[in-house]
């Protein structure tokens, strides 16, 4: 996820693989003088709940040992930071697992001085990517990042419209899978919630 631009599409999509279910999965980010702040923690512990208040067959846990966490947070290198990159994570296993890491950046509240719901957006949406959801924007990443079109393509994990949601580009409420944010709070909409309950 990248940092800002304008407006959004609704359409939802997702990867090949999905996350087997039902199951729960723990999440694991460091806290402390080395770790993240309250800030952010708070913003996964939101990003949780978004999820656990959906009642899908996927439920999620922030766990304190990294030991055994199905996900772990961990920092973007300062470059991404720099290059505005907010957030990454990668798509689930053939195995029906979740993808394992997500990389924050460290600098959401210094540089950007976004909230606790806007940071929670960003991590629910590295959450998304985990267990499947492709960019709502992913065939024009203009829609959501400004600039020239750009179309993330297949990727090689595969490209799914999510039956029951809009098919063509509008400029709908913003889904908390756009490829880039303005840092706003961006709680699911009524399209990503029906993507979340047709997928799990």
């Amino acid at each position: 996820m990248s940092k800002p631009s304008f407006v959004p599409v609704a359409e939802q999509y997702s990867t090949n693989n999905l996350v087997c279910g039902p199951r729960e999965i723990t999440l694991y980010a460091p806290t402390g003088r080395k770790g993240y702040s309250a800030a952010m923690t708070a913003g996964l512990d939101e990003a949780i709940s978004r999820y656990n208040a959906e009642g899908i067959s996927l439920t999620f846990r922030r766990v304190t040992s990294s030991n055994g966490a199905d996900i772990t947070m961990t920092r973007l290198n300062k470059r991404d930071e720099r290059r505005g990159v907010l957030g990454s994570a990668g798509f689930p296993t053939n195995g029906c697992d979740p993808y394992n890491n997500i990389m924050m950046s460290g600098i959401l509240e210094s540089s950007y001085g976004l909230s606790t719901d806007g940071i929670a957006t960003i991590i629910a949406h590295e959450m998304g990517h985990c267990i499947g959801f492709r960019h709502t924007d992913y065939f024009d990443r203009s829609i959501s990042c400004g600039g020239g079109t750009s179309n993330e393509g297949d990727g090689g994990v595969g490209v799914n419209h999510i039956p029951g949601t809009p098919t063509g580009a509008s400029a709908a409420a913003g889904s908390w899978m756009l490829a880039c944010t303005d840092g706003s709070n961006r709680d699911f909409n009524n399209a990503d919630r029906t993507a979340l309950n047709y997928l799990y």
